[in-house]
């Protein structure tokens, strides 16, 4: 009966909506909003939403001059497909009320009793309006994310209603399992301060899965894929770690010690994986590049994630400098030995770092940094470990199974490739019609409109 009448309040608010009626307010006397902590939140979301036009950048420099705009194209249509998409149903099954631990119910669908009054189960100092929109750019980055997996490659139509859905299936019900109230993995204890299982694991693991369902890219077995521009990835990864601050720090949900906490261990971590993945390239290749430091970099805010706000600074140097060796070895050797095309390495960097910093989460986790957390294996509670590896496993096996059931279906409806002409021309021209460069590169690549 609980769920019927979810339901049904869900769907008079959408009506009422639709009709033009104003949203039903918060219940009275609740908490006051607090400005300072309501204009931190607003900021922070802003630098969340920055990141995927960075990561635009960043996969874009990374593909060949023909396929650069596709990427872009991805991006900025997630940014707006989500966007849309979370209003009317996804906020509501990621934060809604509990369902079985396993689902939000559909009291606020369409953000039906969303407005300006805080709700106290989540941030009880600012409009529950920005708690929504703040965990949107979430939704929208992590979908973002997968797209480095299988770039170059998918059909756009494929790619649109994959997005949708996968969104749907995957991400809104393991953001509730981890962050809603009630949610099983939440109530298990596990800790993940702004993403490390819902947005790493999850996307990377996705990407994964991805990667292998369409298969390799036509061109690996002439030639090798080269960045095409540099400039471009490292803008992109300036843009994503200026726009993690608002990542990790902002989901302390307030302007506290705790969110200058998890600024300082986020920009901690960043440069030590930086300084580890180039050292790690220079013994192994004998010289550092900029592509790598760049990669370690994201490999440290990516390491961080999870624990930015239940660790110390010691802590964040320790993990940035042993993610960034594990993620190297992931992109330079175990994709190599194993044959799947991650194009971009969404899975080596986000799949293996997400793993990487749940688990050490349970490691370094300390109280004294946050006392609504818990100890880590370090401060006396190995069980903390376990917590966090369960949560690992359940995130990589929720991932994997919907995101194949996702693409099988998908593929049902329209083909997921494109084709072998439309990619030997580039995806730019062959699904979008435009061209990112009027004249030829010096190796004499060109194209034109």
């Amino acid at each position: 009966m609980r769920s019927i009448r979810h339901w049904l309040t869900g769907a008079v608010g959408a009506i009422a909506l639709l009709a033009g009626a104003a949203p039903p307010a918060l219940a009275a006397g609740g908490p006051a909003v607090d400005a300072g902590d309501t204009a931190f939140i607003l900021v922070s979301a802003a630098l969340v939403f920055l990141m995927t036009p960075g990561l635009a950048l960043f996969y874009g420099g990374m593909v060949r001059r023909k396929n650069v705009l596709s990427i872009l194209m991805q991006c900025f249509v997630i940014m707006g497909l989500v966007s849309v998409q979370w209003v009317l149903l996804g906020y509501t099954l990621a934060f809604g009320p509990d369902l079985g631990h396993v689902i939000g119910g559909l009291d606020w669908l369409g953000m039906n009793g969303v407005g300006q009054a805080p709700n106290a189960d989540y941030a009880g100092t600012i409009p529950a309006a920005a708690f929504a929109m703040f965990q949107l750019m979430f939704a929208i980055i992590t979908a973002a994310l997968i797209i480095g997996a299988f770039a170059e490659r998918m059909n756009f139509a494929a790619f649109v209603l994959f997005t949708l859905l996968w969104t749907t299936l995957v991400y809104d019900p393991l953001a509730h399992w981890v962050w809603g109230v009630g949610g099983w993995l939440r109530e298990l204890g596990a800790l993940d301060f702004a993403g490390g299982t819902v947005v790493h694991i999850s996307s990377g693991v996705a990407g994964l899965v991805a990667a292998l369902v369409l298969g390799k890219r036509l061109s690996l077995q002439r030639e090798p894929v080269i960045p095409h521009n540099l400039p471009f990835t490292v803008l992109g990864a300036g843009l994503l770690w200026f726009g993690w601050f608002g990542f990790n720090a902002g989901s302390a949900l307030a302007a506290n010690g705790l969110a200058a906490t998890a600024f300082l261990t986020t920009n901690t971590a960043a440069g030590a994986a930086a300084l580890s993945w180039a050292l790690a390239e220079w013994l192994h290749h004998g010289k550092p590049t900029v592509l790598g430091v760049v990669s370690g970099a994201v490999a440290g805010l990516v390491v961080i994630t999870p624990a930015a706000g239940f660790v110390g600074p010691l802590s964040a140097v320790l993990m940035g400098l042993l993610v960034a060796p594990v993620c190297y070895w992931a992109v330079a050797w175990l994709k190599a030995r194993l044959g799947y095309d991650d194009s971009l390495d969404a899975f080596g960097i986000h799949g293996v770092g997400g793993t990487v910093g749940a688990l050490l989460t349970g490691v370094f986790a300390d109280t004294a940094v946050n006392p609504a957390g818990f100890d880590g294996l370090l401060f006396g509670n190995p069980h903390q470990l376990l917590v966090q590896a369960e949560a690992v496993v359940a995130a990589w096996v929720f991932s994997a199974v919907l995101t194949f059931i996702i693409l099988k279906a998908v593929g049902l409806l329209t083909p997921l490739r494109a084709s072998e002409d439309d990619e030997e021309v580039g995806l730019d021209l062959s699904q979008h019609g435009e061209v990112a460069y009027q004249y030829a590169d010096f190796a004499g690549e060109a194209h034109s409109a």
